[in-house]
């Protein structure tokens, strides 16, 4: 497949699974919660597999947590509802993963101000 298809076809994964999960996800299971952001999706060439990288924003670790349990217990739903908007004759088997590169950025910057702010008292 040509590379621009691929690339297509990931931003539409990605747009799509981040309306399915602020949706249908939300209303069938209340318990989600927090921001979630679908930051990548990498799509096999064969288009069986997709691995769905997300980044959740919770007010604890453990609502954190809890909301990806839920987002991989019902990745079969996601699936469904995906092939509902794709025109596609296969839509791929999803896999969750937490992206923690934000809150590794974010972490970063504060060190990085923590470094700025101490260099100016000298």
């Amino acid at each position: 497949m040509k590379p621009a298809r691929t690339d297509r076809l990931k931003s539409e994964y990605q747009r799509e699974i981040s309306r399915i999960i602020a949706g249908p996800l939300k209303d069938r299971e209340p318990e989600l919660k927090g921001l979630i952001s679908v930051t990548e999706a990498d799509v096999a060439p064969d288009l069986k597999t997709a691995k769905i990288y997300v980044s959740i924003y919770g007010s604890s670790k453990e609502e954190q947590t809890e909301s990806f349990r839920i987002l991989k217990e019902n990745a079969g739903f996601i699936r469904r509802e995906l092939a509902k908007v794709m025109a596609m004759r296969t839509v791929p088997a999803l896999t969750f993963l937490e992206d923690s590169s934000m809150e590794y950025g974010s972490k970063m910057d504060a060190l990085f101000e923590k470094l700025n702010h101490d260099g100016d008292g000298e």
